[in-house]
């Protein structure tokens, strides 16, 4: 089978290259500067110094018709006066038009008979190329200086842009053949917010099913939730299954410190958008360019963020139309957004991604389950409802924090009790069993978490308990963990049960060790809000 051929990476200018032509050009001035004293002369000067015994050394070079002689000290104070010293290890040279070199030949070999000059004779090819560099070198030094300096302010030869592409979008094109391959099977859980989204994504495959009773699609929907619900996600998956073009970029790629660059990075991203229509734009955390404006005024001066929104308000729904332009944009502070961002025809939809129930769980620990090796104890269920109020980020932190712990004991899969001490690490923090506490202090510990445990054993509205500790985590010197039932309406006596289990701890130390310690600090502080909330916020006071 015949390998396919890799594509050679493209040979990028850096200015490295120009640090190396500018060194190699200095080396050819040191190697064609030979350190010595050169003087043009006739060639009748030129005997005229050999008969005087003042050249030492001949070179002939045949091919640019020239004599080099080499001058004695002597001779050489002579020709050059004061300037030449002996000490200074400088050599002293005449050059003069030559005959052929048959002639010059001729002429060395008379010298030699007459006895005024017995030195070596060279024949040499010379080189204009020392004088050239010397003439041209600086100009095309610099020639090539300005052109590349010019490439990079342009941005052709960087990556992140240059001087005149500042005004340019940051935004990422994506498309069907492109590097992202999640689609709407990776995305457990989010049912309400997948029609939705999958809905978008059916319009620009099938237009046609719409527009043939009158409807138009949204022009945007804001995906709003907590951190690590699966917001970017579902862009991601939107990206993957939509066979249209994917812009994708953070609100914060708009801010600049030059003023106007923001509009003009609106413009061109929507401008592009129209080019490729149909097609999707995604701005991520678009709470860095939509806060809302005026509630901070910059004392009177141009507010670049609030040009910018304006500029993004307009390109959204203003006098033009992007008809075939969809705007995706998620966010998890959509309370301070501006409210012009928010209307109808620029945000038609706000999707709510809220924190995942328990059967949403269960799905999104089977997704990120895929990859880990699991043996036959590990209970989906019970994971699942071990970790009420985590996020689909947290589950896939647990999931891998599982598999490095069973790693860290060299096993060969990751089994049930790896998953539980993964949440305990994630819950409470990592175990300290160095931390010094005396033989009265663990008693009192162990007395006051099996408080705990027993009220909470009694209590029908209590939450169940799954085990025990009193080695220390992060704060905590001891917990009771439990599996909490999730309810959607809780009566007042649930949350009487769960006063009197979180105070359980502090009666068992009084009833059992005869006092009471700072152990039940943040049991106090608890219940204190709790019976605040039940009085000022829920009217279950009598």
């Amino acid at each position: 089978m015949e390998q396919p051929k890799k594509n050679k990476p493209a040979i990028r200018f850096s200015m490295y290259w120009m640090y190396a032509i500018v060194i190699i050009f200095l080396a050819g001035i040191l190697y064609f500067d030979d350190n010595s004293m050169t003087k043009s002369v006739s060639y009748t000067k030129f005997e005229q110094y050999v008969h005087d015994r003042g050249v030492s050394r001949i070179t002939v070079f045949s091919n640019k018709g020239e004599v080099e002689g080499a001058l004695t000290d002597s001779m050489a104070k002579v020709v050059f006066g004061s300037n030449f010293k002996p000490e200074s290890g400088v050599s002293a040279r005449i050059v003069a038009e030559s005959p052929s070199a048959d002639k010059m030949q001729d002429k060395i070999d008379q010298w030699r008979q007459e006895g005024v000059f017995s030195g070596e004779v060279k024949y040499e090819k010379g080189s204009d190329f020392g004088p050239l560099l010397w003439t041209f070198g600086p100009v095309i030094i610099l020639i090539v200086f300005w052109f590349v300096m010019m490439r990079r302010m342009s941005g052709r030869d960087s990556a992140g842009g240059g001087v005149f592409s500042v005004g340019k979008s940051k935004a990422k094109i994506f498309d069907k053949d492109g590097p992202i391959h999640v689609t709407f099977k990776d995305v457990a859980g989010l049912s309400e917010a997948k029609t939705e989204i999958e809905e978008i994504v059916e319009f620009l495959k099938n237009p046609q099913r719409y527009t043939n009773l009158g409807g138009k699609i949204p022009k945007g929907a804001l995906l709003v939730g907590p951190p690590g619900t699966g917001k970017t996600l579902l862009a991601k998956a939107v990206a993957g299954e939509a066979n249209v073009p994917f812009f994708s970029m953070s609100g914060s790629d708009f801010v600049e410190m030059f003023v106007g660059v923001g509009a003009s990075r609106v413009r061109d991203l929507f401008r592009q958008a129209k080019e490729k229509a149909p097609c999707i734009v995604f701005i991520d955390e678009i709470d860095a360019v939509g806060r809302a404006r005026g509630r901070n005024p910059n004392m009177g001066s141009n507010d670049e963020r609030e040009n910018t929104l304006n500029q993004l308000l307009t390109e959204m729904d203003g006098f033009g139309t992007n008809s075939g332009v969809i705007i995706l944009a998620a966010t998890n502070r959509a309370d301070i957004l501006d409210k012009a961002l928010l209307r109808a025809g620029r945000f038609d939809r706000q999707i709510y991604v809220d924190l995942p129930d328990l059967n949403d769980r269960v799905a999104i620990f089977n997704v990120h389950l895929r990859k880990i090796k699991t043996d036959e104890t590990v209970d989906v269920d019970l994971l699942a409802r071990q970790t009420p109020g985590f996020s689909g980020a947290d589950i896939a932190n647990v999931c891998n924090e599982a598999a490095l712990i069973a790693a860290r004991h060299n096993k060969q899969s990751v089994g049930r009790q790896d998953f539980i001490d993964a949440v305990d690490r994630i819950i409470g923090g990592l175990e300290k069993r160095s931390k010094i506490t005396t033989d009265e202090e663990k008693r009192s510990i162990a007395v006051h978490e099996a408080g705990h445990a027993t009220v909470s054993w009694h209590l029908r509205y209590a939450n169940p308990l799954i085990k025990v500790t009193i080695v220390p985590r992060g704060k905590a010197l001891g917990a009771a963990w439990y599996l909490p039932e999730e309810r959607q309406i809780t009566p007042t006596q649930a949350l009487l049960d769960e006063m009197c289990s979180t105070l359980g701890g502090r009666a068992a130390e009084e009833l059992f060790i005869g006092h009471i310690s700072t152990g039940a600090a943040n049991d106090l502080e608890r219940v204190t809000k709790q019976a605040y909330a039940m009085v000022a916020y829920y009217g279950m006071s009598d």
